[in-house]
């Protein structure tokens, strides 16, 4: 699919909020002052907001965001935008009290326990997409809670959790590549189930159905050159898996853990754009394209 500049800055922006928000929830930063207390609850409100409004650049829309909150039985899309209007609102409480020197710790489980389920119905917009065969399994909300947690710890500081969040987030993301490139091989969708012909013989595409591009072909189909992938699937690993994952245990100190903070959110990025551009949705078949 094609990886829009909002959707990235949206899934890796918010995530990192969120898993900030979980680890400051449950008491991470136990000694911070009031100052300390300050950048980071802003911190994770200035993250979660900005990601956000970049999710409004990728309504056809913006301006009717509100209808995004209307669906919330039945949308993935309208429990997230829920689910995030919750969480700010219970960990700015949250927040406020720490400030005034009153840290409420069972406030702070809940805004926790709503930013985890905010992720996880991100997540679900995307792994309950049965065009998209690469996404349909549980490694999708695996990696967007890992990814989540683990940016979160490094930011929170909770030392002794991230290397094992980090090191979780590595194996969730060899897996999802292995489940992934045999995926939609896997899932039995061939051009012959794509234009429905399949009982008339083995079709195969003389013509294109346009002559030029158009809204599918745009937003759904998107390729990824074979020696490209690799490499980006290695820069991203090492900077949001192993060079973090190495600075915080060769070094304790402050410098090295925010380092290593903005190394994986560079790494998260490009992952996440090779979340995106990798995804292979069926209707790429009918065009003749994977």
């Amino acid at each position: 699919m094609h990886p829009a500049a909002s959707i990235i800055a949206f899934t890796t922006l918010s995530g990192l909020g969120f898993g900030l928000i979980a680890w400051l929830g449950v008491g991470a930063a136990p000694d911070a002052g009031p100052l300390r207390a300050l950048v980071l609850s802003g911190l994770a409100i200035g993250l979660v907001s900005s990601g956000l409004v970049a999710s409004l650049l990728h309504l056809g829309q913006p301006t009717r965001f509100l209808k995004a909150f209307s669906q919330w039985r039945s949308s993935w899309l309208s429990r997230e935008a829920v689910l995030a209007l919750a969480t700010l609102a219970v960990f700015a409480l949250y927040a406020a009290l720490w400030l005034a020197g009153l840290r409420l710790l069972p406030l702070g489980v809940a805004a926790s326990c709503l930013a985890l389920a905010t992720v996880g119905a991100t997540s679900m917009i995307y792994a309950q997409m049965r065009s998209v065969p690469r996404w349909r399994s549980p490694l999708t909300p695996a990696l967007f809670l890992l990814a989540a947690l683990a940016g979160g710890a490094l930011l929170a500081d909770a030392r002794d959790a991230a290397p094992w969040l980090l090191g979780g987030l590595g194996v969730a993301q060899l897996a999802a590549w292995g489940w992934g490139d045999r995926a939609l091989a896997r899932s039995g969708t061939t051009l012959a189930t794509a234009t429905g012909l399949g009982p008339l013989g083995r079709p195969r595409l003389l013509e294109p159905p346009h002559t030029g591009e158009n809204y599918l072909l745009r937003e759904m189909v998107h390729v990824v050159g074979r020696r490209h992938a690799p490499k980006l699937r290695l820069i991203g690993f090492t900077l949001a898996v192993l060079l973090p994952l190495a600075l915080i245990l060769a070094s304790s100190g402050g410098l090295a853990r925010w380092i290593a903070a903005d190394v994986h959110i560079v790494g998260v990025v490009v992952l996440r754009w090779l979340f995106f551009a990798e995804a292979e949705h069926v209707v790429g078949l009918y065009y003749g394209r994977r």
